[in-house]
């Protein structure tokens, strides 16, 4: 039983670590891209009442397969819109997110994926759909070309 929870505790260690390190703000995620050479993934969201946000989520974005993918090739930026009075964002991030939408995804899809360039020129974009982290991942390195 002890080693069982030792493992454990070690694997939710090592899954913290290698957790993807999301920006909530387009000025630092330029600033990042533009001292790595990397793009900016927006992901426009609604964490706590959109299915398929919550699948892809949880489908690509909380995979290892894609974070060991994305790491040094994009910076993540998210741009969520919950619905929960529980999980209501500040009146600043909420109009940081609102002017984020009005310029990159004025229709308003979700969950909808904008791919950057590190001056903030969209490149393309995509929705949800089911595959795998290396197929999502190539997806979104082809904008760049």
């Amino acid at each position: 039983m002890r080693k069982i929870l030792t493992v454990t505790f070690i694997s939710l260690i090592s899954l913290t670590c290698f957790a993807q390190e999301w920006q909530n703000n387009l000025d630092k995620a330029k600033q990042i891209a533009t001292e790595n050479s990397t793009s900016i993934v927006i992901v426009f969201q609604g964490s706590d009442w959109c299915a398929p946000c919550i699948k892809l989520d949880r489908e690509i974005w909380s995979t290892k397969a894609f974070q060991d993918l994305a790491k040094d090739h994009f910076v993540m930026l998210k741009a969520d819109f919950p619905k929960r009075k529980k999980n209501k964002l500040s009146i600043e991030q909420q109009e940081h997110n609102n002017a984020l939408a009005e310029k990159y995804n004025p229709n308003g899809y979700f969950p909808y994926v904008v791919v950057l360039d590190a001056k903030g020129k969209a490149l393309g974009s995509l929705g949800y759909e089911k595959t795998i982290p290396e197929s999502f991942f190539n997806k979104l390195t082809a904008f760049e070309n």
